[in-house]
Protein backbone atom coordinates (compact mmCIF):
# COMPACT_ATOMS: atom_id res chain seq x y z
CA UNK A 1 0.00 0.00 0.00
CA UNK A 2 1.09 3.75 -0.35
CA UNK A 3 2.72 5.61 2.21
CA UNK A 4 1.55 8.57 4.44
CA UNK A 5 2.84 11.73 5.18
CA UNK A 6 1.22 14.34 8.02
CA UNK A 7 1.34 17.78 6.85
CA UNK A 8 0.50 20.60 9.88
CA UNK A 9 -0.08 23.34 6.97
CA UNK A 10 -3.33 25.08 7.19
CA UNK A 11 -5.90 23.30 8.57
CA UNK A 12 -8.24 21.16 6.32
CA UNK A 13 -11.14 22.61 4.88
CA UNK A 14 -14.23 21.88 7.11
CA UNK A 15 -15.67 18.81 6.80
CA UNK A 16 -18.78 18.31 4.90
CA UNK A 17 -22.02 18.21 6.60
CA UNK A 18 -21.75 15.54 9.57
CA UNK A 19 -18.10 14.05 8.82
CA UNK A 20 -15.84 13.77 11.53
CA UNK A 21 -13.40 14.50 9.13
CA UNK A 22 -12.79 14.60 5.45
CA UNK A 23 -12.09 11.70 3.05
CA UNK A 24 -11.28 12.92 -0.16
CA UNK A 25 -12.62 12.15 -3.34
CA UNK A 26 -8.79 11.35 -4.21
CA UNK A 27 -8.39 8.95 -1.23
CA UNK A 28 -12.06 7.25 -1.64
CA UNK A 29 -10.77 6.47 -5.32
CA UNK A 30 -7.09 5.37 -4.39
CA UNK A 31 -8.92 3.24 -1.56
CA UNK A 32 -11.40 1.70 -3.67
CA UNK A 33 -9.07 0.72 -6.46
CA UNK A 34 -7.02 -0.91 -3.89
CA UNK A 35 -10.24 -2.65 -2.34
CA UNK A 36 -10.93 -3.90 -5.54
CA UNK A 37 -7.15 -5.19 -6.29
CA UNK A 38 -7.71 -7.21 -3.17
CA UNK A 39 -11.10 -9.09 -4.54
CA UNK A 40 -13.28 -8.42 -1.33
CA UNK A 41 -15.57 -5.64 -2.14
CA UNK A 42 -16.15 -6.15 1.73
CA UNK A 43 -12.92 -4.22 2.92
CA UNK A 44 -12.86 -1.03 4.74
CA UNK A 45 -10.06 1.31 5.43
CA UNK A 46 -9.20 1.22 8.53
CA UNK A 47 -7.08 4.46 9.80
CA UNK A 48 -5.43 4.60 13.29
CA UNK A 49 -2.47 5.84 15.24
CA UNK A 50 -0.22 4.03 17.82
CA UNK A 51 2.62 5.17 19.30
CA UNK A 52 5.62 5.25 17.43
CA UNK A 53 7.47 6.48 15.28
CA UNK A 54 10.40 9.86 15.59
CA UNK A 55 7.78 12.48 17.07
CA UNK A 56 5.56 9.66 19.14
CA UNK A 57 2.65 9.10 17.49
CA UNK A 58 2.39 7.23 14.03
CA UNK A 59 -0.47 6.97 11.85
CA UNK A 60 -1.26 3.47 10.20
CA UNK A 61 -3.57 1.78 7.54
CA UNK A 62 -4.64 -1.15 7.00
CA UNK A 63 -8.08 -3.08 5.55
CA UNK A 64 -10.49 -4.74 8.05
CA UNK A 65 -13.65 -6.55 7.27
CA UNK A 66 -15.39 -5.29 10.50
CA UNK A 67 -16.50 -2.33 11.86
CA UNK A 68 -15.91 -2.27 15.69
CA UNK A 69 -17.81 -0.89 18.92
CA UNK A 70 -17.30 2.44 18.97
CA UNK A 71 -15.64 3.06 15.54
CA UNK A 72 -16.47 6.20 13.56
CA UNK A 73 -17.39 5.44 9.98
CA UNK A 74 -16.89 8.13 6.88
CA UNK A 75 -18.42 6.88 3.65
CA UNK A 76 -17.14 8.44 0.32
CA UNK A 77 -17.72 6.86 -3.40
CA UNK A 78 -19.18 3.87 -1.76
CA UNK A 79 -15.52 3.46 0.27
CA UNK A 80 -15.92 3.29 4.23
CA UNK A 81 -12.71 4.55 6.36
CA UNK A 82 -13.09 3.14 10.37
CA UNK A 83 -11.41 5.14 13.09
CA UNK A 84 -11.23 3.75 16.53
CA UNK A 85 -12.25 5.85 19.82
CA UNK A 86 -8.61 6.35 20.88
CA UNK A 87 -7.37 7.57 17.37
CA UNK A 88 -10.35 9.72 16.52
CA UNK A 89 -9.16 12.03 18.92
CA UNK A 90 -5.86 12.31 17.16
CA UNK A 91 -7.65 12.69 14.07
CA UNK A 92 -10.84 14.26 14.79
CA UNK A 93 -11.27 17.31 12.50
CA UNK A 94 -8.34 16.07 10.03
CA UNK A 95 -8.02 15.70 5.56
CA UNK A 96 -7.12 11.93 4.62
CA UNK A 97 -6.01 12.61 0.97
CA UNK A 98 -3.86 10.96 -1.67
CA UNK A 99 -1.72 12.96 -3.67
CA UNK A 100 0.59 11.43 -7.16
CA UNK A 101 3.53 13.44 -7.90
CA UNK A 102 7.04 13.64 -8.81
CA UNK A 103 8.08 12.59 -5.35
CA UNK A 104 5.66 9.54 -5.95
CA UNK A 105 2.04 8.77 -4.78
CA UNK A 106 1.20 8.67 -1.43
CA UNK A 107 -1.63 9.04 1.44
CA UNK A 108 -1.63 12.49 2.80
CA UNK A 109 -2.85 13.05 6.60
CA UNK A 110 -3.71 17.02 7.25
CA UNK A 111 -4.20 16.88 10.70
CA UNK A 112 -4.73 20.13 13.05
CA UNK A 113 -4.23 18.19 15.82
CA UNK A 114 -0.31 17.48 15.08
CA UNK A 115 1.80 19.98 16.46
CA UNK A 116 4.91 19.07 15.01
CA UNK A 117 5.87 16.24 12.38
CA UNK A 118 9.03 14.50 11.68
CA UNK A 119 10.96 15.32 8.61
CA UNK A 120 9.11 11.87 6.67
CA UNK A 121 6.07 12.52 7.67
CA UNK A 122 4.45 9.63 8.91
CA UNK A 123 4.82 10.39 12.81
CA UNK A 124 3.71 13.68 15.03
CA UNK A 125 3.03 15.04 17.96
CA UNK A 126 -0.14 16.35 19.22
CA UNK A 127 -1.18 19.81 19.95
Amino acid sequence: MATATAETAAPPAAPVGDAPLLFTDAAARKVGELITGEGNPKLMLRVFVQGGGCSGLQYGFEFDEQEQEGDTRVENQGVQLLIDPMSFQYLGGAEIDFREGLDGAQFVIRNPNAQTTCGCGSSFTPA
